[in-house]
């Protein structure tokens, strides 16, 4: 996914304006970057492998006066990179095509680069060669592709641009006949242009200059960070992952936790102090009164009115749901991407978007700094394992709750609308540091001054054991740590507040409507796009014998939605290694894959 932008001018592109379109850009991620300029009556294509204000200071295509571009973050292919040239056709392209498969086998083009835009590109080029028009080859993109389909799509030949989207992640303005185009519309508000609309469905076309010759193509720089690992299944490196279904632990005779379970007791029938001290959770207040606590914030006509922080998890998109289709508000979904978003999560951020016509706004990190710091801590934790240092490895994704105030600043929109499980409590992370749990807690996320000071007083102890905690992803863990449970929120509502959660509803519901994709590694619905759930998992299965599933399907047995008998059966298949999820995270990290499995091997067991 990435951001995209333009200037057609009347004369020469204005300079300053082009800046700024190309800095905003970059929020959505700089793994890459790409321009296309008419130079000399030519159009010139030049991608490389770096930021897009780096690629702007060496090519300087400030004389021309059309000039596209984009900023990008890897997804959905390996070091291929926009804009996709392919028969003197041009495009430009944010989001996913989730589908791409299918449709090349109904095309004529032949498959080129490992990239999905490409296809976009393949489907222009079939429509003209069978005789179709510019009119209506945005009619055929659209029909065909699933996902987020954002495009600018360059057609020399007969001198058009045409953009289009399925969602509304593009936006168009004015500056005396300049026109301008964008991801975004704050963009484009931020240097004052006129008449900003925004494309969805309805193609806008812009006459350009019109060139015969072939599109000039030079690749300045390969891309180097950040790819993402093409996976070689390995049957020997799979069978390094211990697993033992049958680990003879003593379970709670009520719910399943184990004897291994932090602060666990157990009563003269087996019945554990998580079971007698719980508090239904998934007991929700009337939806009345949530209708009534959005009002104030529903906006006439078109005009979008709440944020949807969206992970592409299950819970988000289930809730992105029902704020569409039962709240009936408008939203705008917003994703923080910080390097441990898996593919499959960002091919349903954009099937649930495209399907519903949602703009997504995505805010990238620092990708190559947050995987360093991921791999810093992992090597410390390496060097003196411990079960409650494991929340370090997460803590980079903590900056989610910091940008959901950037996003309200940028689309000037408050509300912002949450799809928080309640059920997702897992005591023992911080159990294993040493901190009792809090069974008065009715938050899914400790919240609070002495808590916290407690939770990094006990961290602080056990980093001391290991010294290469103590590096430059600190600032970053603290500071991501304060946004998520310090600072006080306001104009944020949690859906399930008022919503029952319904596990079979939910799967239901986002799998048959909007063709959300399970993992082919697991039968749980979980978790299943983020990076880090297959290998901490692991780590706590194989030392302690137990995951978050046990912790969340002991949940449900309290809540009355699940019987003992099934949850057993079910964390028999949720509890197994996730090979290919576990591979992925420590190839993406540049780790060694047995030097790291070895040591979590020979960690002393709990049991």
């Amino acid at each position: 996914m990435c951001g995209i932008f333009g200037q057609i001018s009347k004369n020469t592109v204005n300079k300053k304006n082009l800046l700024m379109l190309a800095k905003h850009s970059k929020q959505r991620g700089t793994d890459s970057s790409g321009l296309i300029h008419l130079q000399n009556s030519s159009y010139e294509v030049n991608r490389a492998g770096e930021d897009i204000q780096k690629l702007l200071g060496k090519v300087k295509p400030y004389n021309s006066n059309v000039v596209l571009g984009h900023s990008r973050l890897i997804t959905n292919g390996l070091a291929d990179n926009q804009p996709v040239v392919k028969d003197n056709l041009c495009v430009f392209h944010n989001g996913i095509v989730t589908n791409e498969r299918e449709i090349w086998k109904n095309l004529n083009e032949k498959k080129e680069i490992d990239i999905d835009t490409e296809v976009i590109a393949a489907i222009a080029i079939d429509h003209f060669n069978s005789g179709g028009k510019i009119l209506d080859v945005t009619t055929k993109i659209l029909n065909l592709c699933k996902g987020i389909v954002a495009c600018a799509l360059l057609v020399p030949k007969i001198g058009k641009l045409v953009l289009f989207s399925n969602n509304g992640s593009l936006y168009t303005g004015t500056i005396e006949g300049d026109i301008y185009f964008a991801s975004e519309k704050y963009a484009l508000r931020k240097f004052k242009c006129q008449n900003i609309k925004q494309i969805k469905k309805e193609p806008y076309f812009i006459d350009i200059p019109r060139q015969v010759s072939e599109i000039k193509l030079r690749d300045l720089s390969i891309i180097k960070e950040n790819l993402i690992p093409e996976f070689n299944f390995n049957k020997n490196k799979e069978k390094k992952l211990e697993y033992n279904e049958l680990n003879n632990i003593k379970r709670c005779s009520k719910c399943i936790l184990p004897e291994t379970m932090p602060f666990i007791s157990f009563d003269d029938k087996g019945i554990c102090n998580y079971c007698r001290n719980y508090k239904i959770r998934n007991k929700p207040k009337p939806k009345e009164n949530l209708f009534q606590l959005v009002e104030p914030y529903r906006r006439q006509g078109k005009e979008l009115d709440c944020i949807v922080p969206f992970s592409g998890g299950r819970d988000s998109c289930y809730s992105l749901h029902l704020i569409v289709n039962d709240l009936g508000m408008k939203p705008i979904t917003y994703t923080y991407d910080w390097g441990m978003v898996t593919d499959l999560g960002r091919r349903n951020i954009s099937n649930m978007c495209g399907e519903l016509g949602i703009e997504n706004i995505i805010v990238a990190a620092d990708i190559s700094l947050k995987r360093r710091n991921i791999k810093k801590n992992l090597l410390a934790w390496i060097k003196s394992p411990h079960l409650g240092m494991m929340a370090m490895l997460t803590a980079g994704d903590k900056h989610f709750f910091r940008h959901v105030e950037t996003i309200k600043r940028q689309v000037g929109i408050d509300l912002n609308l949450w799809g928080v499980n309640p059920l997702e409590v897992t005591h023992f992370k911080t159990g294993f540091l040493g901190i009792k749990p809090d069974f008065k807690e009715d938050k899914v996320y400790s919240n609070g001054a002495v808590k916290q000071l407690n939770y990094h007083f006990k961290r602080f102890k056990a980093m001391l054991k290991s010294p290469g905690y103590f590096n430059q992803s600190l600032w970053d863990t603290l500071s991501g740590e304060y946004f998520r449970s310090f600072l006080k929120k306001k104009d944020y509502f949690h859906l399930f507040d008022y919503y029952r959660w319904d596990e079979r509803e939910v799967n239901e519901t986002i799998i048959k409507n909007y063709n959300w994709e399970v993992a082919i590694d697991t039968d749980a619905t979980w978790r299943i796009g983020d990076g880090t759930a297959g290998f901490y998992n692991y780590v706590y299965y194989t030392v302690a014998g137990f995951t978050e599933h046990d912790t969340f399907r002991s949940n449900q047995i309290r809540e009355g939605q699940l019987s003992r008998e099934n949850a057993l059966k079910q964390i028999k298949s949720e509890n197994k290694p996730r090979y290919q999820n576990i591979r992925w995270y420590l190839d993406t990290l540049n780790l060694d894959y047995d030097d790291v499995i070895n040591v979590v091997n020979s960690i002393p067991k709990l049991y």
